[in-house]
């Protein structure tokens, strides 16, 4: 969630973790000991992930943008052969490149749509908060789906620096309509995303995996210089090691 870019939902995928994450929500109540537990490990390591690396990564991309984002590519790469497992795909067909492609574009299109452009605000209060509402539902499917920036949905909707004083400033009347959007939007997408992976894996899988390449797009940091080349290659090997084994650990642990 630190890295600009690429969404928390792509990590997760990345790292195998993405289906129990998205049935842990979910299914809640059919095991809710099990569920709990997995989501405050979950949230527990996410929240100490950003207390500890939030300076450190920040330093890094200021200091050495180019090596830093070709690690984070070669960790999205990493993870591309185990959701390739996840659709099952025993036998090309037309359809593949295709959900690949679909997925990839609707990434790649929103993140080249102009910033506020969506924005607008009433001066009627309950109409303020209907539309804080639809802007949660919107702000949860980002949340759920890998690829999609949740803050960069909010700068479209024109709603981010207003998302952002409202928490600086604990503004209960923006906070409260949004979050309800949110927490419904949540339940409502995964409970759609699990009966689509349960029914229709391998279209659900490669649209994802078009969500996850074309996160690529918003990260990618140019080519780098012929004395920089070799560093890149190294990071980017090292971050698509790293993720391919731990996918791959994870893959065997659940079998």
């Amino acid at each position: 969630m630190l890295v600009p870019g690429v969404s928390g939902g792509s990590m997760a995928m990345i790292l195998g973790i993405y289906q129990k994450l998205i049935s842990a929500i979910s299914s809640f109540w059919e095991n809710k000991k099990k569920n709990l537990i997995f989501l405050l490990l979950f949230s527990a390591g996410a929240v100490l992930g950003m207390v500890l690396f939030a300076k450190p990564l920040l330093r890094l991309i200021d200091t050495f943008p180019l090596p830093t984002m070709y690690f984070f590519i070669g960790a999205v790469a990493g993870g591309v052969p185990m959701i390739c497992r996840q659709a099952e795909i025993k036998a090309f067909s037309f359809k593949i490149p295709l959900y690949i492609l679909l997925g990839a574009a609707i990434v790649v299109g929103i993140s080249v749509i102009p910033a506020g452009t969506s924005g607008s605000q009433s001066e009627n209060w309950f109409f303020s908060a209907v539309l804080l509402i639809l802007a949660g539902l919107i702000a949860a499917v980002a949340l759920i789906l890998p690829g999609i920036s949740v803050s960069y949905l909010l700068l479209l909707l024109g709603l981010y620096d207003k998302t952002m004083q409202a928490i600086s400033e604990f503004y209960m009347p923006f906070l409260i309509p949004l979050a309800i959007g949110l927490i419904v939007g949540i339940i409502a997408a995964t409970k759609l995303l699990e009966r689509a992976m349960d029914r229709h894996p391998q279209p659900t899988y490669l649209m994802i995996l078009g969500f996850i390449l074309g996160s690529i797009f918003n990260i990618f940091p140019g080519i780098p210089s012929l004395p920089q080349a070799p560093v890149c290659l190294l990071t980017f090997a090292a971050g698509f090691t790293a993720i391919y084994f731990l996918s791959k650990k994870e893959a065997q642990g659940t079998n």
